[in-house]
């Protein structure tokens, strides 16, 4: 039988993920794909208290604000167009007010710190290996935020420098959670504005300082491959959106069934089937939602809730009990 597709080789024996793992999750839009697949099967998941950050070292820096509990103030801003913005922080975070803004930030900075000493794997996705410093302070943002391109110097970073940052950081963090476990990706989005050599060096950059960091600390540094998938495996632009350049819905899907293949053990699985299970059940729509048929059906949904809330009491399913007792109490 001819095959038509290039299989990447999934990394075997690594420590499984399950769903009374506390997850941090940071890094580029593909870590927001891949933390909406684990939030939505209900893993214990912190995503991107930043925002989206695309670099090594500003997701490290954020880390670091995250580990000593940083409180932002006023000073710590900008103003630009009417907007007050952190350069740390993804414009999400931004208001027109900057009580507003270091609101937005210091309760997901808090949250963020409050989950570290508990957490079982650190997930951190690269993007690019390119940094803008800001030119006045000479250090790297996570975020221009528009403003103009002249205020800022832009660089490759050294695998070098890379290495040491984070030889540094997971040497810290262990010390302090000796079971921390750190899972690096590279985006498989190529940054095209960066043109496609420079975008190949900048991947290449940040696949060999991940392999550095694997080989200095083999028990607790691993890597899945998305980066190879999405180049190999899923090489047609039938996999890719609109622009190209970001994966399809199809496209993730399936970097979510491999990731599921190399993480989750068959209960696991099994867990994620119920879940989904249940919110295939909340998202139909009935034509009477009044019937004593659909209120039966509800009554189900609350039962399968409460059956596996008794197997696994770590899960949260507080939004979807609210919405069955809302819609039979209507």
């Amino acid at each position: 039988m001819m095959n038509f597709q290039t299989s990447v080789e999934l990394p075997v024996g690594l420590p499984s993920i399950s769903h009374i793992s506390p997850i941090l999750l940071m890094g580029s839009c593909f870590a927001e794909n891949m933390g909406t697949f684990l939030t939505e099967a209900k893993f214990q998941l912190d995503l991107n208290p930043f925002g989206i950050l695309y670099n090594p070292l500003s997701i490290s820096s954020a880390l670091k604000e995250i580990i000593t509990k940083k409180e932002y103030t006023e000073k710590d801003l900008f103003t630009y167009r009417g907007v007050w913005h952190s350069t740390m922080h993804h414009g999400s975070f931004s208001a027109t007010i900057p009580e507003v803004t270091l609101q937005n930030i210091n309760a997901r900075l808090l949250q963020a710190h409050q989950t570290v000493p508990k957490l079982d794997w650190l997930m951190l996705t690269f993007g690019t290996a390119y940094v803008y410093e800001a030119k006045e302070t000479g250090k790297v943002v996570s975020n221009c935020h528009k403003l103009p391109e002249n205020d800022f110097n832009r660089r490759l970073l050294s695998v070098d420098e890379i290495v040491d940052e984070y030889t540094s950081l997971i040497t810290d963090m262990a010390a302090c959670n000796a079971t921390l476990k750190f899972l690096f990706t590279v985006s498989p989005i190529r940054h095209i504005r960066d043109g496609m050599h420079a975008n190949q060096l900048s991947k290449s950059t940040l696949l060999l300082a991940i392999d550095r960091l694997q080989q200095l600390f083999p028990e607790q540094v691993f890597y899945f491959p998305s980066y190879e998938i999405v180049l190999d495996e899923l090489r047609d632009y039938r996999f890719y959106a609109d622009d190209m350049l970001h994966p399809s819905p199809l496209a993730v899907r399936y970097l979510w069934e491999r990731f599921s293949e190399t993480f989750f053990s068959a209960e696991t699985k099994q867990v994620i089937r119920e879940v989904e299970d249940i919110r295939r059940d909340l998202a139909h729509k009935p034509f009477h939602p009044e019937s004593e048929a659909y209120q039966r059906f509800l009554g189900q949904i609350v039962l399968k809730i409460e059956r596996l809330i008794g197997k696994y009491p770590y899960l949260d399913f507080q939004k979807e009990t609210e919405l069955c007792h809302t819609r039979l109490n209507p």
